[in-house]
């Protein structure tokens, strides 16, 4: 307290200045956009079904069959005042009927009957008489949409056509909600399913390239669950049951492994393919036998492929990519609030957790897009551009995302020099024979401080950085060999011959008011200092007299005293010289300042960064967004200005043959940017 004192002794007393006010607002505009809530989905009182209004499944009266169908069973004389009306005789009379005089028309009416009983007898305890309604509704469905016996083929613009597939879609789901209560459901697995009729026999395969066998632990069902925490939801419709996939840990030599988080989740879809092999023998000279079926459960990577093949026919694949994401964003572990409070007041802790993070297979034919986020941040704050990125089949088919997650309590600086620690480290272990060509087409974006901390990674640092703390040679520096090496690797690098693009959004590239004498005091009070920053800077200090610049940043200890504009580490790298194949692109936020935010913002602006801070020089492209500075990156207009860029990449890689892509087998949209002629050379 004596030293807080004589630090504000002679001065106006912050508690009536104008500064001070607009200092705490921005404190408290800026801590209360960039975290994001950990609601981000809840779980359905009733698992959402297509069918609920068309069957009335949550009637007063029960499931019954719409009145298409009750007027086929009237014409059979198999209507509800039928003494034929029992639930099993009326689809075996309509069987009968079927095989007497085939029409389409009496498979959808025997899947639709066959989904309602299943229903029924499911709420009714009885699961395994539920259990063969269900499969019976699903062959039904399949062969309604894809048996060419018939003589007319199905007709797509019949309603009882998307009807089919919903009911194919639930009757799966049912089988798997039952099955999935005998026992767990794993891919490389042959199970048994015995029905009164039936003898199945059920194996069940992964589809996908970049998932295995092993990493398939459980599934949940994204019927189960509503999404909260991301603005727009990616489902696409066709045949299947989307799921949950929750990866399992486990030990491996491939080295993806390590860049995986914990609880991982990704979307696949569910699809049944029925098989009849014929009867059974009967038991003691009895007529008839069960049927014996073998049935394929096939999952389906839907980022890897949108359609299957059935019947000849390419066939869109029910998905859903957010209700995963989402489901893995809710777990305690991450929630964003507590790992961005702890990176900016206890930066220590969040170094154990630093480093690149993947939520899909790594791909060598794909480039990477790293996300780094920014002040007071964590990985979760980029989920709504993830999102709206990751829903295109263009930008899934040749890109991969990345994000780097680390402690934002210290000066960017130091965050940059482990940035390109652990970027060297993942292509180490991932392609240590640099045989990818598409990893050397790296795209970064940052957000806030994440801006200054990715474009650091294209920045050739000569002797200007050291500079600013002395004008000695750095041989002649006297320190331990850990203190000597951290500052090497700080201020002393190369570009990083891998990074391509860099996307700078509400980047304070001169620095922020915000940071000023008030939050500057506020972060040395609040933020746990590394104790190699602090114990290094007392060693160089004590044994280095006269060695450093009177004005030289030692002093500088956490991330809001980095930002101020009187940094001289800001104007070194505005004046840096960067690898002359890098190509920077700025998005700026800009929000009328109005109100108790005019006190914050003192201009035009975010907010929090002035635009005039905002802006970048030397960028290709600039667009000013009308948002906030928590906001500005999840602004659909910055995604769209992203997502242009990315394209932008592709057609430059394209035009100067850097990169050979393969085609991709959906319509190129039209590029909207060319390149200039001096890009030619880079």
């Amino acid at each position: 307290m004596m030293r807080r004192a004589a630090h504000w002794k002679g001065r106006t007393s912050p508690l009536f200045s104008r500064n001070w006010l607009a200092a705490l607002m921005a404190v408290v505009l800026l801590i209360g956009g960039c975290a994001t809530s950990n609601k981000w989905v809840s779980v359905r009182s009733t698992p959402n079904n297509p069918l609920t209004d068309t069957l009335g499944l949550l009637g007063a009266q029960g499931p019954k069959p719409t009145e298409r169908t009750e007027q086929l069973l009237r014409r059979y004389d198999l209507g509800a005042k039928s003494s034929k009306a029992t639930p099993q005789a009326v689809l075996d009379r309509l069987t009968e009927i079927d095989v007497e005089e085939p029409n389409r028309e009496h498979l959808y009416a025997l899947a639709e009957l066959a989904y309602i009983d299943g229903t029924r007898a499911e709420r009714g305890g009885k699961a395994v008489e539920s259990l063969e309604f269900y499969g019976s509704a699903t062959v039904h469905a399949y062969r309604y949409l894809f048996d060419d016996a018939y003589p007319m083929q199905s007709n797509p613009y019949d309603p009882h056509y998307r009807r089919a597939c919903d009911i194919y879609n639930a009757s799966v789901e049912g089988v798997l909600r039952l099955m999935q209560k005998q026992g767990p459901i794993r891919p490389g697995t042959t199970q048994q399913v015995e029905t009164a009729n039936h003898d199945c026999r059920l194996e069940v395969k992964l589809i996908s390239e970049g998932w295995h066998e092993e990493d398939f632990d459980r599934f949940e069902f994204v019927s189960n669950y509503q999404v909260h925490g991301l603005q727009n939801h990616y489902r696409r419709f066709g045949l299947g049951v989307p799921l949950i996939a929750l990866r399992r840990c486990h030990e491996d030599s491939d080295p993806r492994e390590e860049f995986y988080p914990d609880d991982l989740s990704f979307a696949v879809t569910a699809f049944l393919r029925p098989e009849s092999i014929g009867s059974t023998e009967p038991a003691n000279g009895e007529s008839g036998g069960k049927e014996r079926v073998k049935l394929t459960l096939e999952l389906h990577d839907t980022l890897e492929h949108s359609d299957i093949e059935i019947a000849g026919t390419r066939v869109p694949l029910e998905s859903d990519l957010s209700t995963p994401l989402a489901y893995f964003l809710s777990q305690p572990a991450l929630d964003d609030t507590r790992i961005s409070t702890a990176g900016l007041l206890k930066p220590e802790k969040v170094e154990e957790l630093r480093g690149l993070y993947m939520l899909e297979p790594f791909r060598k034919d794909r480039i990477p897009v790293v996300m780094v986020h920014g002040l007071w941040s964590s990985p979760a704050t980029w989920m709504e551009m993830f999102n709206d990125l990751r829903s295109d089949p263009f930008i899934r088919e040749y890109y991969q995302f990345w994000f780097y997650l680390y402690p934002t309590g210290q000066p960017f600086w130091f965050s940059a020099a482990g940035m390109r620690q652990d970027m060297a480290h993942m292509r180490q272990r991932l392609d240590p024979d640099q045989q990818s060509p598409a990893l050397d087409q790296m795209v970064l974006v940052g957000h806030s401080m994440g801006g200054l901390v990715s474009k650091l990674q294209t920045v050739d640092s000569n002797d200007r950085f050291w500079k600013t703390l002395s004008d000695e040679p750095f041989a002649k520096l006297d320190a331990d060999p850990e203190v000597r090496a951290g500052l090497e690797r700080t201020f002393f690098f190369d570009p990083s011959p891998s990074v391509r693009r860099v996307v700078t959004i509400g980047t304070p590239h001169r620095g922020s008011d915000f940071s000023n004498d008030f939050t500057r005091w506020l972060g040395r009070s609040l933020i746990r200092v590394p104790t190699m920053i602090s114990q290094g800077r007392n060693q160089l200090v004590a044994r280095n007299p006269d060695y450093f610049r009177p004005d030289a940043p030692l002093d500088v200890t956490t991330s809001i005293d980095s930002l101020s504009p009187e940094s001289p580490l800001l104007s070194t790298l505005i004046d840096a010289r960067t690898g002359p194949w890098v190509r920077f692109h700025n998005i700026a936020g800009l929000e009328p300042a109005s109100g108790v935010k005019s006190l914050v913002a003192g201009g035009d602006g975010d907010g929090v960064v002035p635009i005039e801070s905002a802006r970048l020089e030397d960028a290709v492209s600039e667009v000013i967004v009308p948002a906030s500075h928590s906001a500005v990156h999840r602004h659909p207009q910055s995604i769209l200005e992203v997502r242009r860029i990315l394209m932008e990449h592709l057609q430059s890689l394209r035009t100067y043959a850097v990169l050979p892509l393969e085609e991709s087998g959906e319509e190129e949209p039209a590029m909207t940017a060319t390149l200039p002629e001096e890009s030619a050379a880079r």
